[in-house]
């Protein structure tokens, strides 16, 4: 008897549609074909005891198993549940009425129970793309699965549950979760706040202002002085993500298997703050069982680099790429994979090996040639990737015990939204462009073009601090997010100043006059 049952294969974001084919004669041997890998071909042990210990038969014949398209790879264990479901319909202990209106995914205990698996989020996707009247998963990954609407999604906990459901011996509801309410619901909770945050008023200005125009940063200053702080913060003043970007983060995070099982859509953009011994292959994404890296799980959100020259300078390097294009390519010699990553990339580091390089409270010892190969772990080509560059002084504890609460952050986090909106309503015709840091040069000389006044104190600033060539354009797109900040329509002389101060590492004294 052949029978077919329906699955998945995630490759990246793309998933495939996999076909399960059993069939059965007289005989002992057992086949699977279709280029599983090896926790596919282990999945015939735990069937076969799973089967056994809901207290079922395993049929003792000739069984031959086929994963279609067969020259798509199958990695992992989410498809136990559908090879069972086949080989128990080849049996007739499962009736085939209704086989072809489900997919299945699940990985099978030796208790009979199911496990959760990855990628639950975008195989409903495609479920519900293919017409399927209902997917079935494991009652754990069920909270991720039912955001998808106008498809079925029951939640499992056994093998035998799915047989009897199948059977029509049991009858199970299907899981519906209000998304929209609990996705508002949890925008606006943050457990971190601006308003915690004592003085460092420059550097708050600077983390709005790249906010707002969703620039990547760079802070410097001694340790203490509260850089990661500020950088954990930073989330609570972004603008809120959109149901289009929650699931597209929320499909990324379910392949990796990043999701909480109370977890239906993420609410607030990701903060990733990775440690400075990570591989390469880690940062952005592959292995041999290909996983998203950090990057791509800071997507729509925030990548926090801590520590910045102690990362290994070749897993640095490897960011460039990303950065400028927004998404990743990740070709091995079996597979390539695409994954987004659009995310603001914010860096901290201490001026020197020592940390206190230029603070007026504590001596440095290192010397002028450390200092210089401790900064020359940040090449020239990342550095050009970075928008605004953020001096910082600790605060003197006289003054940190005399100041009043900061300005909170769902105060600072309307001024940036209100300066998206406008970026909003000008890269509308532009496509893929949604804020100033994603600005052309074309789009520089239409909407950041500076002024007679603005020009000539962008000429006098770029030859008396020995700014470099690349600084130019970048002094530019933030100036632009200063004006959307102060509602002008125009790039004045007072945000070019402004913009000016943010390129403190492009200056050619930098590393003589200290911070």
């Amino acid at each position: 008897m052949l029978v077919k049952t329906y699955c998945a294969a995630v490759n990246g974001l793309e998933v495939t549609t996999v076909t399960v084919e059993a069939s059965m004669k007289r005989g002992v041997l057992f086949h699977l074909t279709g280029l599983p890998d090896n926790a596919v071909k282990e999945s015939r042990d735990r069937i076969a005891a799973a089967v056994q210990n809901i207290g079922m038969r395993y049929p003792v014949a000739d069984i031959t198993v086929n994963m279609a398209p067969a020259d798509l790879r199958k990695e992992g264990s989410s498809y136990d549940l559908p090879l069972a479901i086949a080989i128990m319909a080849a049996d007739e202990k499962v009736l085939t009425d209704h086989l072809h209106e489900y997919m299945l995914v699940g990985e099978l205990g030796l208790d009979g129970r199911l496990q959760p698996v990855r990628g639950a989020l975008p195989i409903a996707i495609r479920a519900r793309a293919e017409k399927f009247k209902g997917l079935i998963v494991p009652r754990q990954n069920i909270r991720e699965a039912a955001v998808v609407n106008n498809i079925a999604v029951y939640g499992m906990e056994s093998l035998l549950d799915v047989i009897n459901f199948l059977n029509g011996t049991e009858h199970f509801e299907p899981t519906v979760i209000d998304t929209r309410r609990e996705f508002y619901e949890h925008q606006c909770h943050f457990e971190l706040d601006f308003a915690d945050v004592r003085g460092q008023d420059s550097v708050k200005r600077a983390l709005e202002v790249a906010a707002a125009g969703g620039h990547n940063l760079i802070m410097i200053g001694p340790p203490g002085s509260g850089k990661s702080m500020l950088a954990k913060r930073l989330p609570s003043i972004l603008p809120p993500l959109s149901l289009a970007e929650s699931l597209e983060t929320t499909q990324i995070h379910s392949i990796a298997g990043k999701l909480g099982r109370d977890v239906s859509l993420i609410s607030q953009r990701p903060f990733r703050s990775p440690h400075h011994t990570i591989s390469q292959v880690a940062l952005v994404g592959g292995g041999s069982n290909p996983q998203p890296g950090e990057i791509s799980l800071a997507h729509n959100g925030v990548l926090f680099l801590d520590e910045l020259p102690e990362f290994n300078k070749s897993t640095l390097e490897v960011l460039r790429q990303p950065l400028e294009d927004r998404r990743i390519t990740i070709s091995r010699a079996k597979y390539t994979l695409e994954y987004p990553c659009s995310f603001m990339f914010v860096a901290s580091m201490n001026p020197c090996p020592c940390g206190y390089y230029g603070d007026p409270t504590h001596h440095c010892v290192c010397t002028p040639g450390q200092i210089q190969r401790y900064m020359n772990k940040i090449s020239g080509p990342l550095l050009d990737r970075i928008d605004i560059h953020c001096e910082i002084q600790a605060v003197p504890f006289a003054q940190l015990s005399q100041m009043k609460p900061g300005e909170p952050s769902a105060v600072i986090r309307e001024r940036v939204i209100a300066a998206r909106k406008i970026q909003e309503e000008r890269f509308k015709p532009f496509k893929g462009i949604h804020s100033n840091a994603m600005m052309t040069e074309r789009m520089l000389h239409e909407f950041a073009e500076p002024d007679a006044a603005s020009l000539d104190m962008l000429r006098m600033a770029m030859e008396r601090l020995k700014l470099s060539a690349r600084a130019y354009s970048r002094i530019l797109k933030v100036a632009r997010t200063i004006a959307d900040l102060a509602g002008s329509e125009k790039v004045e002389s007072m945000h070019i100043a402004e913009a000016i101060g943010y390129r403190n590492l492009d200056r050619g004294d930098w590393a003589e006059r200290g911070i």
